[in-house]
């Protein structure tokens, strides 16, 4: 699995969770584990939280996403990687038999209405592209799927690369 490196703590109980998840979500496990390795900046830090917006976790749940599920931003930073995969799940739940490869897993996270949408898909909201200038290549403060397949194309390494084209 990509990224297995990466996890510190529970390595084997979170990856087969991922790997659980993922089948329930008939989606394949690597295009969770990009979603949750670019949401964590790079680290799969758990507890990771964006002092802006404070998403937290695994998804960056936002604040008014925790409330939804039924827990809060902080009470997620206290779990454990695998008790937090539990919610990540319920959030994607919704979603599945949406998603149909990498881009769509990522979108669900990041701006669900883009999910089995065309490359050409615009974003338009100004606060959305200020608040993710990684995405907004043109800088038009409007960000297109195409914009996020190919950011997040250039993110991932080397050798995991032919896996997301």
């Amino acid at each position: 699995m990509i990224f297995e490196y990466l996890i510190k703590e529970n390595k084997e109980e979170f990856l087969s969770k991922v790997r659980e998840i993922s089948q329930y979500l008939s989606i394949d496990h690597d295009w969770l584990m990009l979603t949750m390795w670019f949401e964590t900046a790079r680290t799969f830090d758990h507890r990771i939280v964006n002092k802006v917006s404070g998403a937290t976790g695994l998804i960056q749940f936002m604040p008014s996403t925790a409330r939804s599920l039924g827990t809060t931003t902080e009470a997620l930073r206290n779990m454990s990687n695998v008790e937090q995969l539990d919610y990540v799940k319920r959030y994607l739940a919704p979603y599945r038999g949406k998603m149909k490869n990498w881009l769509d897993v990522y979108c669900a996270v990041f701006y669900p209405a883009a999910i089995g949408k065309p490359d050409s898909f615009v974003i338009t909201s100004d606060i959305v592209a200020k608040q993710n200038p990684v995405f907004d290549l043109n800088k038009d403060l409007d960000i297109h799927k195409w914009e996020i397949r190919q950011a997040l194309q250039k993110s991932i390494p080397n050798e995991y690369k032919h896996l997301f084209l």
